[in-house]
């Protein structure tokens, strides 16, 4: 529609017929819940009986930010103002062509059942829970939006970025030819780093002292031709604590992590059958937990290839180092190593100072791993670090 002045590039990356979802993550007044008002108005105006719903965390906050854009966008255009109706009482637009756009909160999964639609916009995502979330684009025929400021990780990042069908949009306010020079420049000086980071270039706030906070949840594994390196590490754990086990390869000159086994209760033998259920070549390189040599003795004895981790003193510093020098990729399946990672910190002393030691705990995925980069990865004296290559 030609009377609408649209962000372009933001608007085109929105259009895409290659996705079905389109995750928006931006900074303060990139445009983005605005580009993709815009986007739905238009989308109504081509398409007749288009059923269009807009979820807010609630009304209020609706109110403040996607219907106050819609409101705004219609009624400064004459062509818009004869085309939609507005109903305030219930909330919703309706074209003369049948098309509605409606504006909702829902309070359960259960209250997300009811209704479907053609296209949804779930505005300020980490507002919402992924189970509402979950009910509602089952519900929906054509395309979801999301939009959301990343002041922590949350669900979007954990269940959709990384998908094949899921695009992610970063935007921010550079971007916005429509803000005065006195608002970019009230955004660029923001002064603290992390919120800086977090509202002026829109990248994802971290919780402060994780010791992995770069991951990369994916989809999938590497092709094995692809690959340098694989192993399996193994946590042993029992009754109280997870036993471990996640494979490992190295492509591409990045770690990639699946994970194969993360239960508590079991015994050695149990972790043989899960060994087998899981089809683990016996070949395959095991590297185990060096404390607990009675167990590797006793899975050894069962036929596999189990060998003990690297000892040595500061070992847990020594394979965080290693693991450091890589990007690290992890299936969206490895739930346990996933929780790991969003909890494993550097200890703080009482003084709130931050130590070179991690915390004793949400680590029995990482330690795993750790395990194998101790090992299978060695670190030249100039900084770089190289694989050792093992049999595929």
């Amino acid at each position: 529609m030609d009377e609408l002045q649209v962000n372009g590039e933001l608007f085109d990356a929105n259009c895409d017929d290659n996705y079905r979802i389109f995750v928006n993550q931006g900074g303060t007044s990139s445009g983005k819940t605005y580009c993709i008002m815009q986007l739905l108005i238009i989308i109504a105006m081509e398409t007749p009986r288009q059923v269009i719903t807009v979820v807010g965390e609630d009304l209020p906050n609706l109110k403040v930010g996607a219907l106050r854009d819609t409101q705004t966008i219609i009624s400064g255009s004459d062509v818009l103002r004869r085309w939609f109706v507005e109903n305030k009482t219930d909330h919703y637009f309706r074209g003369f062509n049948g098309s509605v756009i409606e504006f909702k909160s829902y309070d359960s999964p259960q209250d997300a059942k009811s209704g479907k639609r053609d296209y949804l916009f779930v505005n300020e995502a980490n507002g919402i829970s992924f189970e509402i979330f979950w009910q509602l684009q089952m519900r929906t025929r054509k395309k979801v939006y999301v939009d959301y400021n990343p002041s922590a990780r949350f669900w979007v990042h954990d269940k959709l970025i990384g998908r094949k069908d899921v695009k992610l949009i970063i935007s921010d306010h550079r971007g916005n030819r429509f803000l005065t020079e006195d608002e970019h420049r009230k955004i660029e000086g923001i002064d603290d780093a992390e919120l800086w980071r977090v509202y002026a270039r829109g990248l994802t706030g971290k919780i402060s002292g994780l010791v992995f906070p770069d991951f990369r949840i994916v989809d999938e594994m590497p092709p094995l031709e692809d690959c340098k390196l694989r192993a399996y590490g193994l946590d042993f754990g029992y009754v109280n604590d997870e036993s471990a086990l996640e494979e490992v390869r190295l492509a591409h000159g990045e770690i990639w992590t699946d994970e194969i086994i993360y239960e508590t209760g079991l015994t050695n033998p149990e972790l043989s059958r899960k060994f087998k259920e899981n089809n683990i070549s016996r070949r395959a390189l095991i590297i185990a937990d060096c404390a607990e040599m009675k167990s590797i003795a006793e899975l050894v004895n069962m036929g596999w290839n189990v060998v003990s981790s690297v000892k040595g003193a500061d070992s847990i510093n020594a394979g965080i180092d290693i693991l450091h020098r890589y990007k690290w990729n992890v299936t969206r399946r490895s739930v346990g190593i996933i929780d790991n990672l969003k909890k494993y910190k550097w200890l703080v002393n009482r003084d709130g100072e931050q130590l070179n030691k991690p915390i004793d705990k949400f680590n029995h995925g990482v330690d795993a791993v750790r395990y194998v980069a101790l090992r299978q990865l060695r670190v030249r004296h100039t900084g770089a670090a190289k694989a050792v290559v093992v049999e595929v």
